[in-house]
Order: C-alpha cells, then sequence, then structure tokens
C-alpha cells in the first residue's frame, strides 16, 4: 500500500481557472476536418453537413476554444481558397495530401457556434507574411464598407466573425516547417504582422510562436529573441510537446508531466527575464497550444515524421496518426490536465491536439459511428468540475524513480474551489501499477460534507494497461464509481486503485 497527504486551504490559490485551458485544435490533417466534424453524406448530418454525432461528443467533452486550420497545414495555406464560391484544389506540401478546400473559414465558424465553442485563429507566417495576416483579420472582423469586408458579407457572413484569438504562425523554428525562420526572423515578423493586425483590430489577443519543443536546439534561446523584438505587441508565447512511452518505460512515460511542469516554469522564467531586461508592464502569460500523448501509428502510410504519404501518392484526407488511447494514456492525459492546472497563473489557454481521429479523444468513421477514446474522460470531466479558483496543493506521497525523473510522486493532484456551488473538485492520479494507495486529504478553512461525485477511470475487469476503446467495442474503458469515499469534517480519505485517474467532488461549507 503506498500513501500520500494532500493539503488544501482555501486561503492559498494559484487564481481563477482559466477557462480557455480546455482547448482543442482541428487541422487540415488526415480525417480531422473531413469525415471528422465534416460529412455532408453522413446519416447525421445536418444541412452544412456538419456531423451532429461528432458535435454531440464536442460539447460533452467541454471544449471551450478550438485552433484552426493548423498546425503545420497553416505554414502553407491560403486562407482565400477556402472562402467564397469557388474553392480550388491545391496540394498541401505539410502533409502530402490534396486540399479540396470544400471546409473553410465560413464553415468553421458555423461549426464552432453550432458547438460553442471560441475560435482561435492562426495566420500564415511561414510562406506568407504581413499583408496578408492583417486582409484576414480585415477580412473576419471588419463590419463592412471595404473590399475585404464586404466579400465576407457576399459570401454569406453579414455581421463580422469577431475572431479574438490569433496565432502568428505555428512552429516557426522547426525545419519541417514551410518557411521556417531564424529567430531573428520570426521576431521581426511577428512584430509587424502583430501591429498592422491589430491596426484592424485592436481588440484582438496574440499567440506568438515559442519553440517547437522543449528539446529543440533554439529552446530558451528562441523565446528569449522573439520576445525581445514582439514583446509589446503579443499578449502570448506558444509551447508545444508530445509525449509517449518509449520501449516498455512505463514509469517515466507516467511521470511525464513532470517534464511538462518543468517546460512551462523554464518559458516562464524566460518571458519574464526578457519583462525585466526590457522594462516592460505587462506579463507574458502562455499558451500552451498542442499538447497530448502521440504515438504517430494509426496510419496506412510510411513511418516518416512529417512526410507522412509515400512519394508521389497524393490523396484527400488519408488515415494519419490515428492513436488509439489506452488506460495508461488516460492516466498520463489526466496529469497533464493537472500540470496546466497548477500553472493556471500563467497558462491562459491550452489546447489538446486534435478534436477528432488525428490523435484526437473522439474518434469516427466514415458513415458510421462516432465514439469516446480513453483520453475523452480526464478531459470532459476536468473541463465539467473545473471552476471557480485553482487551490495550491501541498502534496506528500511516497515517490519512485524511473530511468529518465527522480523522486517521482506516485499520486498527482490538482484542486479547485467553486464557491458558488459550494464545492470543492479533486483530480488525482495514481501511477503505481501493482498497489492500491491510501490518500488522506486535510481541508483547512472549509467543513468537507457531502461526496458528490467519485469517479475513477482504471483497469477494466480482463482488461490490462493497454486496454483501448474501439468501434465495435466503445466503452471498455471509461468511468465507474470510486467507492469508499469518506468526508468527516477537516478530513477526506479514499483509496485509488492501480494505475487510474480519479475524480471526487466534495460539498465544502466555510469552516
Amino acid at each position: 500500500m503506498s500513501r500520500a497527504r494532500v493539503t488544501l486551504d482555501r486561503d492559498f490559490v494559484v487564481g481563477e481557472v482559466p477557462r480557455r485551458i480546455f482547448g482543442s485544435f482541428v487541422e487540415h490533417m488526415g480525417r480531422c476536418v473531413y469525415t471528422g466534424i465534416y460529412e455532408p453524406g453522413h446519416p447525421t448530418a445536418d444541412d452544412q453537413g456538419f456531423r451532429r454525432d461528432v458535435l454531440d461528443l464536442v460539447k460533452e467533452l467541454g471544449a471551450t476554444v478550438i485552433r484552426y486550420p493548423g498546425g503545420n497545414f497553416v505554414s502553407g495555406y491560403a486562407w482565400e481558397d477556402g472562402v467564397g464560391p469557388d474553392r480550388p484544389r491545391r496540394l498541401d506540401g505539410a502533409w502530402h495530401t490534396v486540399e479540396t478546400n470544400a471546409f473553410g473559414l465560413h464553415e468553421f465558424v458555423d461549426w464552432a457556434r453550432v458547438a460553442d465553442v471560441e475560435v482561435m485563429e492562426a495566420v500564415n507566417l511561414g510562406t506568407r507574411g504581413v499583408e496578408e495576416a492583417r486582409a484576414l483579420v480585415e477580412y473576419a472582423n471588419h463590419p463592412g464598407g471595404t473590399e475585404l469586408s464586404d466579400r465576407r458579407r457576399k459570401n454569406g457572413h453579414e455581421d463580422p466573425f469577431d475572431i479574438r484569438l490569433w496565432c502568428l504562425g505555428n512552429e516557426m523554428d522547426g525545419p519541417w516547417q514551410m518557411g521556417a525562420k531564424t529567430a531573428d526572423e520570426y521576431g521581426r515578423l511577428a512584430q509587424e504582422a502583430a501591429k498592422a493586425m491589430r491596426l484592424v483590430d485592436p481588440r484582438i489577443e496574440l499567440v506568438a510562436c515559442g519553440s517547437s519543443n522543449s528539446g529543440m536546439p533554439t529552446f530558451g534561446a528562441w523565446e528569449q529573441t522573439v520576445l525581445g523584438h514582439a514583446y509589446d505587441q503579443v499578449d502570448y508565447v506558444s509551447l508545444h510537446a508530445y509525449y509517449q512511452e518509449h520501449d516498455g518505460d512505463h514509469a517515466s512515460f507516467l511521470a511525464s508531466a513532470v517534464d511538462m511542469d518543468y517546460f512551462i516554469e523554464s518559458v516562464v522564467a524566460t518571458a519574464d527575464a526578457v519583462r525585466a531586461k526590457g522594462k516592460h508592464k505587462k506579463h507574458i502569460d502562455l499558451s500552451f497550444d498542442e499538447w497530448n500523448v502521440w504515438y504517430a501509428t494509426g496510419k496506412d502510410t510510411e513511418d516518416q515524421p512529417h512526410v507522412i504519404e509515400k512519394a508521389g501518392a497524393w490523396r484527400e484526407h488519408p488515415r494519419i496518426i490515428e492513436d488509439e488511447y489506452s488506460v495508461t494514456d488516460a492516466v498520463v492525459v489526466g496529469t497533464f490536465l493537472n500540470s496546466l492546472l497548477r500553472h493556471g497563473d500563467r497558462v491562459k489557454i491550452a489546447n489538446q491536439a486534435q478534436l477528432v481521429n488525428v490523435i484526437a479523444p473522439i474518434r469516427s468513421e466514415e458513415g458510421g459511428p462516432a465514439w469516446r477514446q480513453s483520453i475523452f474522460w480526464p478531459f470532459a470531466r476536468t473541463a465539467a468540475l473545473a471552476r471557480g479558483v485553482i487551490l495550491r496543493t501541498a502534496v506528500t506521497s511516497d515517490r519512485y524513480d524511473s530511468a529518465k525523473f527522480d523522486a517521482v510522486d506516485l499520486v498527482d493532484v490538482s484542486a479547485t474551489w467553486d464557491e458558488e456551488h459550494g464545492r470543492v473538485a479533486l483530480f488525482l492520479a495514481h501511477r503505481g501499477l501493482d498497489e492500491d494507495a491510501e490518500v488522506t486529504v486535510d481541508v483547512r478553512g472549509w467543513t468537507a460534507g457531502q461526496v458528490r461525485r467519485a469517479e475513477v477511470l482504471t483497469v477494466p475487469e480482463g482488461g490490462d494497461r493497454h486496454t483501448t476503446n474501439a468501434q465495435d467495442a466503445q466503452d471498455r474503458v471509461g468511468l465507474r464509481p470510486l467507492d469508499g469515499v469518506r468526508a468527516d469534517g477537516g478530513t477526506v480519505s479514499l483509496r485509488l486503485p492501480p494505475l487510474c485517474w480519479a475524480v471526487v467532488e466534495l460539498e465544502v461549507t466555510p469552516a
């Protein structure tokens, strides 16, 4: 039996829960758009071609903001191809596919309104530049009376789209990216694009590209240089991170959030150093706008990191990176959500990549059903219950060492307090594979009353840590009641089974 003690105090908070951290990502990649969110011939499709079965799951997932249209795709994309009646077919070099442009900005804005999510639009700063970015803001957000805004109205949207969040390109330090830049080149371009875009609409919020990941040789120096140029013109800097289990090293994989913590804290430190050096008044916050578990499996093509198709085989929306997620993956995703919450004072936006089919919590089949993957559940419950303020958790847990990390807590925790509804929500992950974990929670400043909810995702009966959901077995991995949770005034006690993610919702009253 392993043990952990968690202390919560209502006077010790990180900050308000930033609702935008429960974001997702739709890229023109594989089957995310076509046969994912958009399939006019599907039995559930509405009159705009949107799959209602997928929409229902998106709403259940609780995504708040969706980044679009890329990703690597955006660095070769001309937004004009996806508006108006004439939609040219183009080659997409990012994923070596044919883009039909049947689905574009208007369709996405309409879909986002039906899904009740905020749009986070990315501009192409790879093969295009300042004028194209400025023009897109005018087309999308200006009321009317100019050629571009009147073109939007002619194309079916009388009112502006009023898009507030904008990404200034994507992974611009990546050698795989079309139009990749040095830090100085990108920093100056981001500064000037931001300036031009704000002259059209000063209300917009702008995200500058950080390093493509923390393992890049440019990491750290890139952020410092880019923000040195663009600090006053942008509001956020981006982070991207993907994790997977290597060579059966489950212990390191389950501790991946330790690296996420380090990544976040390193970027915060760099941004604050630029702030101090430049004597800037505002803080730059973080947009963790790509994160997930990624195995690069589930594709019918050669395993190459960025040229997915076989040379010469240009196809429309082939299967790309349709990973099937296990119990282990769901527990890791739960720890990522904990990391984002614990850093919610500076991470204000986060987007799990991607939404449907491509490394996604939701899967669908052309003409067939849609279903929830294992990683759907930690996201959906955290998005639903993490309200109010984030509590600063003091955790004392048994620990373990792995090949990559030392002294990792077996029990990982985040918590929120929703004063309006009188509840504390605990989100817990148990990384141990072999024995239960006994957890004691000291609640200070409240009296813990009724346990409103206690659920756990763990290895199902007859399964193992690799068990997944599938089209013909959609409910093998999911949430079930967590029995035996006891609340007694200032103490809550519970027992977690091996390898699990759990949520406990407590009714609390001020002590």
